[in-house]
């Protein structure tokens, strides 16, 4: 990969006045090799596996910050998902091998591992429950672990079972971290159509199909294309949606040129069998003033995100940053489009402080960004079956367009709507919105499995 002058010059712009950085650099292992028949075993051996495989990554990743002088926010483990490597222990409980992660993670200098998950799309074995069962315990127990659960796929259908669990489950865990404002559920995700090589917390695990070790990286880059509308738009302010689709395709473009070169010289100076996965080329803001998805489509001419025509705004961005990246990448995979974790996004936290932007209208524009439901905070007395009925609405939306939604929901104890938290960093401020208030529980704890729709029949 080779750089033009003009384009390391915009590069350093990009870094020093416009936010650009690797969101994430994310090492997936593979924890196939290490399953035993007795868990305290399966834990040694994790833990050894993991020092063993990532002994040398955060050295070697700030090496490259150091040198190429390009930030990178996040440094990351994914392991294989908790409940296929467990589950032949028969042990009752996986909360000793979260501890197990936890204490690997803070060994190696990492911020987050990935991957206490279970793939549960059309039911669950003993392996699969007893990981569920474990995950308030085992994220309340631990700083770094992150968790996810994938309940559906467009090929499988949606297992309601799960989806009704995993509201209780959320719940238990709010619950559990009340002393610090539910913050456990901000590392718990719920799936459809689960991607394996995703780089992005908390959704991160290493899947089936991966190869032994493998670097995936996250880019970022809001800033990069507000300011790019801005100056567009200060030179041309009639400027049509076309011209603004194509700044937003050249801006991701030398964004994801950016994590790709990252991403490369990471797994080729850590060598085999380390070698480079995906680029995520997702746009993923923070609660830093002008690193917002909320103010680019502001930037395009809504008063306030929230308002109608953010879903087609939206839908506009995500389709330009997809077409952009992709030719600048060799391997594209994750999630790859843009984020809108409203508590992690300043403009969408302003938005919903002043009434624009609503749960029914989040949902509606997670049909086209690259998530769903992402840390939206409730309040900490919503039902649980109001919570698996949120989380299958989001899954459904998944699951009949074929593509990846999820749902990362806090319910907030003790707050009701209009009332905040704050989790510091780049978590930001959730500030708790209304739910429905009318009843659901009849429909949810019907149960059963949600059949496959008519797109799935494709073979």
């Amino acid at each position: 990969m080779f750089y033009q002058n003009e384009e390391i010059t915009e590069i350093l712009r990009m870094i020093e006045n416009e936010h650009l950085d690797i969101r994430a650099v994310n090492m997936g292992i593979s924890l196939r090799g290490i399953i035993s028949r007795d868990l305290d075993q399966t834990c040694a051996s994790l833990r050894e596996h993991i020092l063993r495989c990532a002994e040398n990554l955060v050295p070697t990743i700030i090496d490259v910050e150091q040198e190429f002088g390009v930030p990178i926010t996040n440094k990351r483990l994914s392991v294989t998902p908790i409940a296929l490597v467990g589950e032949a222990s028969g042990a009752d409980s996986f909360v000793p091998v979260a501890v197990a992660m936890d204490r690997a993670a803070a060994d190696v200098g990492v911020d987050y591992i990935g991957g206490f998950s279970a793939l549960v799309e059309k039911g669950k074995t003993r392996g699969d429950r007893v990981l569920i069962d474990s995950i308030p315990e085992a994220l309340a127990l631990t700083e770094r672990v992150c968790s996810s659960v994938n309940v559906a796929t467009t090929r499988a259908g949606i297992n309601m079972n799960a989806i009704i669990v995993m509201g209780q489950r959320i719940k238990d865990l709010a619950g559990r971290t009340a002393d610090r404002g539910g913050i456990g559920c901000t590392k718990l995700v719920v799936f459809a159509n689960a991607p394996e090589d995703n780089p992005f917390i908390a959704g991160a695990m290493h899947g089936v199909g991966e190869a032994d070790v493998a670097i995936n990286v996250g880019v970022s880059g809001p800033g990069v294309v507000l300011a790019a509308l801005r100056r567009l738009l200060a030179n041309n302010p009639r400027c049509d949606l076309g011209e603004i689709s194509e700044t937003i395709k050249r801006m991701a473009f030398k964004v994801t040129r950016a994590g790709e070169l990252i991403g490369r010289e990471v797994a080729r100076r850590l060598g085999p069998p380390v070698r480079f996965g995906v680029v995520d080329l997702s746009l993923a803001p923070t609660p830093a003033v002008g690193d917002s998805v909320a103010e680019i489509l502001e930037a395009m001419g809504l008063e306030r995100v929230g308002a109608h025509g953010s879903t087609a705004a939206l839908a506009l961005m995500t389709d330009a940053v997809k077409k952009g990246g992709l030719m600048a990448s060799s391997y594209v995979g994750g999630l790859s489009g843009a984020f809108i974790p409203v508590s992690e996004d300043r403009g969408m936290v302003e938005a919903v402080r002043v009434g624009a932007l609503s749960l029914e209208k989040l949902e509606a524009m997670s049909a086209v960004c690259s998530v769903g439901l992402d840390m939206v905070a409730i309040p900490g007395d919503t039902p649980a079956e109001t919570i698996s009925a949120i989380i299958a609405d989001e899954i459904s939306i998944g699951v009949v367009n074929n593509k990846t939604t999820a749902v990362r929901i806090l319910p907030i104890p003790g707050k009701g709507p209009g009332e905040s938290v704050d989790f510091g960093g780049l978590l930001g401020e959730a500030i708790v919105q209304p739910v429905n208030r009318f009843g659901c529980a009849d429909f949810v704890l019907r149960g059963g499995r949600v059949p496959a729709p008519l797109i799935s029949l494709r073979n």
